[in-house]
């Protein structure tokens, strides 16, 4: 019963000042986590399997909950339940289900953990997770991983990266980030802002430790006005720069990070929208973002994607999968707003 002693074991509570939270996914009331075990026994003991019953009850409890499910169904079935759900289900419905059966910084560490295990990075994954978390979530993340893979984070991220794009991964990993004060310092403003175009756009060439230094240090309400400032000096914008001055993976990071400090759950929204309509629709982006923010800000996501893509997350998810991978996609995602 490995498993849920390795996912279920701590329940990490955070405690760091953090962003405010549009969950999608709320803990259910009248929680009953032994009748919802029965149910989960049932269904997967059921010739055929039904999933529709999984999706019911786990896409419905909070994390918090679904771990008491999963103690109570090791105490009624004498079986691992993440073990018993790996056996009766498989695909795209599979791995969101087991994802779901992870805490959300449990989920973040393992999806950085399989992107630089084995042979290549998959750094589209190591990018979006590293770039877009908070301070805390990192914090947290850095602790999960240790306890899961007896690894150091910065050290497996160093091991599998290389150069300013390294570098700048593991300056994000350090979360030296300043908290948001109630203080406005339009002095530190304007020389970030002028210090950015000095070191890119005025110079031949990048001085790319100055931009990651101000990048992974500043706080994201400071960062948002030091790009509004960075217009007074600079012809571009500061994506336009970023496109203009580097390339490849440290490019895209860069990138990821300007997005999510100017409004993160419209970064969330694009990608969601590039990824069901790519050829192929690329479902582990999908699982990912919709099952590692349905407990933080999927609500705000859904908001975001119907205000920019012409219509709601939930008639894309509709048009772009199927089957009970939809089922459970759209139970997360909630009821259109």
């Amino acid at each position: 019963m490995a498993m849920v002693a390795e996912f279920l074991g701590q329940l990490t509570i955070n405690t760091g000042v953090d962003e405010p939270k549009f969950p999608t996914v709320l803990a259910a009331r009248d929680f009953d986590p032994d009748k919802d075990a029965a149910r989960i026994e049932t269904a997967i003991k059921t010739k055929g399997v039904d999933e529709q019953t999984i999706i019911d009850v786990l896409t419905k409890r909070t994390y918090a909950q679904r771990r008491e499910i999963a103690f109570a169904f090791e105490r009624r079935a004498k079986k691992d339940m993440i073990a018993s759900l790996k056996g009766a289900l498989s695909g795209s419905l599979e791995s969101l289900i087991l994802g779901l059966m992870k805490s959300t910084s449990q989920y973040d560490a393992s999806e950085i953990r399989g992107s630089i295990k084995g042979l290549g990075t998959d750094e589209e994954t190591l990018i979006e997770i590293l770039c877009s978390r908070s301070n805390s979530e990192l914090l947290e993340i850095k602790t999960v991983y240790k306890d899961l893979f007896k690894k150091e984070l910065d050290k497996d991220v160093a091991g599998d990266t290389s150069g300013n794009f390294a570098k700048l991964l593991l300056a994000l990993v350090q979360t030296k980030r300043d908290e948001p004060g109630s203080v406005v310092d339009y002095e530190k403003v304007d020389s970030d802002a002028r210090a950015l175009y000095e070191s890119g756009i005025k110079i031949k060439g990048t001085d790319v430790a100055t931009w990651i230094s101000i990048m992974s240090e500043r706080s994201v309400p400071h960062l948002q006005r030091v790009f509004q400032r960075y217009r007074n000096y600079s012809p571009y914008d500061m994506q336009e720069s970023i496109t203009k001055e580097v390339k490849g993976d440290l490019q895209k990071s860069f990138l990821v990070l300007v997005q999510c400090f100017e409004n993160k759950q419209l970064f969330f929204a694009n990608k969601l929208n590039e990824a069901m309509k790519s050829k192929g629709a690329k479902e582990k982006v999908v699982t990912r973002i919709i099952v590692s923010r349905c407990e933080v800000d999927l609500r705000k996501i859904c908001s975001e994607y119907k205000a920019n893509h012409g219509q709601s997350l939930q008639k894309t998810i509709l048009e772009h999968t199927k089957g009970d991978y939809q089922k459970a996609l759209l139970s997360l995602c909630g009821p259109e707003v």
